[in-house]
């Protein structure tokens, strides 16, 4: 089973994620470049790192590039332990909604890297604050629904696509269609199962996509009126109704496993599920667009990525290390290792399911067109809290403005706090 790309943002306070920078740490040198990853819990992604850094490490002789992973459920705290402690390495790796914060904590620097290469990568890949990259990442992930073909079929419901995909109110009457076919119990999973950045990045784009956001955009200084007004009310009252109807379980099973067991005749989830849908229904699996819920489709940007902490002894050989990292075969490597979409056009055309005629050809599109990257702000840990605490009170039950309203509060208080973190 492939796990989730979207990153559990650890729970850390802003106080600690503003510890200064430190000196480099007695085992960082010049000539000796040590590479944090994330992926110490998944194999097949952390066997392409390593083979990344063996490959650069033959490359030339000036520097030594030592890999060390850790589980992906720990590496946030470590990083922060490891800044406070100064021994953060040369080369980290980070969730992309987390690189303004680690930008604006001075953990990290400005990449010194080709701008044709920069340009080449899909606009959510690149991790930038205040207009400078901070970050670079080799692939991203895009929100999907993967439905049984045979359902929409059976039931008279047309199938989305990339240029037409479903209204509200067409999505909003399939799922009511699909609710008196006996089949299934309910009919979609929205994946309330999951917990802590997956509130964010799979709901707020449904936000968005009614005109709403997280926060204020042009001036990154205010929630109210955007996350709480007109357009944020009628989404969080209809993403309420859905469960109060009867249409998305409040409890469904765990890792989305009610879609591949037959319970639902959809799922709302990420683009690394595909493959093991198609794997469980064979022809009979389809990946659709998310709806366009009045302001055009909108999905989750931004993956994991990489930078070069302040304190790194020698950033140009970092820098060399990045560039190398990003060549196309190894984005084809992450591609068909894990699932993941591939960070250039020219990588994805040769991968085994984003080349055309391929099993996940339109994801790269997807991304393309709708991915917005979560808002580029040192604030985004207490928006992504803040946020994800109101859509869980909303499942619950509670009232939606007051939910709105009281998420607003706590986000601005937290911008005032930190004296608008830059902005």
């Amino acid at each position: 089973m492939r796990t989730s790309l979207v990153s559990m943002l650890s729970v850390v306070t802003l106080a600690s994620l503003a510890v200064a920078g430190c000196a480099p740490s007695e085992e960082d040198s010049a000539d000796q470049i040590k590479v944090w990853s994330h992926a110490g819990g998944g194999k097949e992604e952390l066997a392409v790192v390593q083979g990344i850094v063996d490959d650069y490490n033959a490359s030339q002789d000036e520097v030594t590039v030592v890999l060390e992973s850790f589980p992906q459920s720990s590496y946030n705290d470590a990083v922060v332990a490891a800044a406070a402690s100064g021994d953060l390495p040369c080369v980290v790796d980070m969730d992309g909604p987390i690189v303004p914060n680690w930008a604006w904590a001075d953990y990290i620097q400005p990449l010194d890297l080709p701008t044709d290469l920069t340009d080449s990568l899909l606009p959510s890949t690149v991790g930038r604050y205040q207009d400078e990259i901070y970050a670079v990442g080799a692939f991203d992930a895009a929100l999907t629904i993967n439905a049984r073909r045979s359902a929409l079929v059976d039931n008279g419901i047309r199938i989305p696509t990339l240029d037409e995909p479903w209204t509200l109110d067409e999505f909003d009457a399939a799922l009511v269609t699909l609710s008196a076919d006996e089949r299934f119990e309910y009919p979609i999973d929205l994946g309330v199962w999951d917990a802590n950045e997956w509130w964010s990045y799979a709901y707020s784009p449904m936000l968005q996509s009614f005109g709403g956001d997280l926060v204020d955009r042009e001036t990154y200084l205010s929630a109210d009126g955007v996350l709480n007004g007109p357009e944020g009310l009628a989404f969080a009252e209809w993403f309420q109704s859905v469960f109060e109807r009867g249409l998305a379980s409040r409890t469904p099973t765990a890792d989305g496993q009610d879609f591949p067991q037959g319970n639902v005749a959809m799922v709302y989830g990420g683009s690394w599920k595909a493959l093991d849908s198609a794997e469980t229904f064979g022809d009979d699996a389809i990946i659709l667009p998310v709806p366009d819920f009045g302001s055009g489709p909108v999905i989750g940007g931004g993956s994991w990525q990489q930078g070069v902490s302040t304190t790194c002894a020698n950033p140009e050989a970092a820098n060399d290390y990045l560039e190398f990292s990003l060549q196309d075969k190894y984005i084809v490597e992450f591609a068909d290792a894990v699932g993941v979409i591939p960070a250039t056009d020219t990588a994805a055309q040769q991968t085994e399911y984003f080349a055309e005629g391929g099993l996940l050809a339109e994801l790269p599109e997807f991304s393309r067109q709708f991915a917005l990257v979560r808002p580029e702000t040192p604030g985004y840990a207490v928006i992504s809290t803040s946020f994800g605490k109101a859509m869980q009170d909303l499942v619950a039950g509670a009232d939606p403005q007051a939910t709105l309203d009281q998420a607003v509060k706590d986000i601005d208080a937290n911008i005032k706090s930190n004296d608008g973190y830059g902005f």
